[in-house]
């Protein structure tokens, strides 16, 4: 069957905080000057804001300059941060430190990132732009020329076997004069632009971190309504990078999570497990005692920041948001700078599709790339730069090398410290001590299945695994081998298994993709990049309520 087509003036894959604000502002500019765009965004999750997680503690300056009356607009910012607290946890106790000027909160607000994203949607919409929710972006398409030329949507009713069921419907192709990916962390075709147009030759690797979020209904008695709290320390050790959040939003709710930088060298370590332990510390656990958990999830950050940006642009088409890698490692925000990121796109694009007799279309629009250089993303990163770099040689010189690059030299240091790939960290498993997880208590810390459970993630049983291997024979022959299997720990929904026969022998790798809450950290982590993710069916995933 051929696939149907639709064209548009610009299509957006991805309807986060940075693709929806590319075409919020495409719209508005449109408005402005009555050269009117047709702009379309599909998104894979089954509504906007079911696969967006985050923290989150929104800095709103980008939001402030895409829409200056969005207090009158009814914009999700209900919880204005009241107080900061940076906490050093040690194992049985933990003291107050001074809160780093990067993480002060004062005019930030404690916010659902899902909701936000649907109220954008809500937004965007009002103005003219077409939103498709429940379609994942399966293929990039190209022109003759080797330019992109739009993308096109997943099939739906493949079986299993990769046969056609009988409800087969093939996916749909979106021809754009501007195609902008903003997949978000680690996007799967993002990745693939990549490497097509050598957009990240002579740059540093992009590093990450897999953060792991539940949301709590808490006892009135313990809830701070505008409370922030972050901790470093226990229960990773000093070699690590790792630590945790605790944001007091409205209704006696508290968004708590813990992010594990994926440089960590112990393969037997678990970042889902070391999040589970950290609740039961005496000065966490008082927060949850009486209350009950009501949403979980996971999602791969960004950490490269400044070091790690790409070429932004490509014949056809450019990238924003997370999917660049904008997020500012030490403030723990990155929708501001999504944000701006897309807005500043939105700029480039229209002005190059409103000149010339070409309209754009097919066009590399490198002046995205010297507007962003120009932006204040670009200062932000810049003065951040060498500290999340500064943790590899351990917690300790990083603390001290992140004070005298803020206190000291203001950012401005006469040096920039470089990135490595987080797959190449990982220490043969014999030369690394086990780490002894208590089992958890079902009160306080869980286990993984019934965390999934509540991240109410589905996937079409009948449809090939979107979870695939380059080399079969790597999970066991390698993994296993040298490493004890470490996608057992670092994936945080028990997607891999290793299972054995009767005799417990014939070790082989059994992927639960039905499990998958699309974090990510596998296509990252696995020591020899054996995984790799590719999307579902539309609509498959998590389905984050308040995120």
């Amino acid at each position: 069957m051929e696939r149907e087509f639709m064209e548009y003036d610009v299509v957006i894959v991805g309807a986060g905080p940075s693709g929806l604000s590319t075409a919020i502002r495409l719209r508005q500019i449109a408005e402005e000057t009555g050269n009117d765009l047709s702009v379309c965004v599909i998104e894979k999750g089954s509504e906007v804001g079911a696969h967006i997680l985050s923290g989150a503690v929104l800095e709103p300056r980008a939001l402030n300059e895409l829409f200056p009356d969005w207090k009158e607009r009814g914009a999700p910012l209900n919880t204005p941060v009241a107080e900061d607290r940076f906490m050093y946890l040690t194992r049985n106790s933990g003291f107050r430190m001074p809160t780093p000027p990067q993480m002060h909160n004062e005019g930030n607000y404690i916010i659902s990132l899902g909701n936000l994203c649907r109220w954008l949607a809500e937004q965007a919409e009002a103005m003219g732009v077409e939103i498709y929710p429940g379609f994942a972006a399966a293929e990039v398409l190209y022109a003759d020329d080797g330019s992109v030329r739009g993308i096109a949507t997943g099939d739906m009713g493949i079986g299993k076997d990769g046969e056609a069921t009988a409800n087969h419907t093939p996916g749909i192709e979106l021809h754009a004069k501007q195609t902008v990916f903003s997949e978000g962390c680690r996007g799967s075709l993002t990745k693939t632009l990549f490497e097509k147009y050598d957009l990240r030759d002579g740059i540093d690797p992009q590093t990450f971190g897999i953060g792991i979020k539940e949301l709590w209904e808490v006892d009135p008695s313990v809830h701070q309504e505008g409370l922030v709290l972050h901790t470093i320390g226990w229960p990773v050790d000093s070699s690590t990078y790792g630590g945790s959040f605790l944001y007091h939003l409205e209704n006696n709710q508290i968004s708590v999570g813990y992010v594990v930088g994926l440089d960590y060298q112990n393969p037997h370590l678990s970042p889902f497990d070391e999040f589970q332990r950290f609740k039961t510390h005496p000065k966490i656990r008082k927060f949850f005692e009486g209350g009950r958990r009501i949403a979980y999830g996971a999602r791969a950050i960004n950490e490269g920041g400044f070091q790690s940006i790409p070429k932004l642009t490509f014949p056809g088409g450019l990238i924003v948001g997370c999917a660049a890698g904008f997020l500012n490692v030490p403030k723990i925000k990155g929708s501001h700078t999504a944000m701006k990121s897309g807005m500043t796109a939105a700029e480039a694009i229209a002005e190059a599709l409103t000149a010339g007799e070409e309209g754009g279309g097919g066009r590399e629009i490198s002046d995205y790339g010297e507007r962003i250089k120009k932006s204040w993303i670009w200062d932000e990163l810049y003065q951040v730069r060498n500290i999340r770099p500064g943790f590899r040689a351990g917690n300790t010189f990083g603390l001290v090398h992140a004070a005298i690059d803020t206190y000291l030299f203001k950012g401005k240091a006469p040096w920039t410290l470089r990135h490595h790939a987080d797959n190449e960290s990982l220490r043969p498993a014999a030369h690394c001590d086990k780490i002894d997880y208590p089992k958890p208590d079902g009160k306080i810390s869980f286990d993984k299945p019934s965390s999934v459970y509540m991240s109410n993630t589905n996937h079409e049983e009948n449809q090939p695994a979107h979870l695939t291997l380059k080399d079969q024979t790597v999970p066991v022959a390698h993994n296993l081998e040298y490493y004890d299997a470490p996608e057992q720990r670092f994936c945080p929904a028990g997607v891999y298994e290793i299972i054995y026969d009767d005799d417990g022998e014939n070790p082989a790798l059994q992927i639960n993709a039905q499990n998958c809450v699309h974090c990510k950290t596998c296509d990252i982590k696995d020591p020899t990049q054996n995984i790799n993710w590719v999307v579902p069916e539309g609509g498959g995933g998590p389905n984050y309520p308040n995120m």
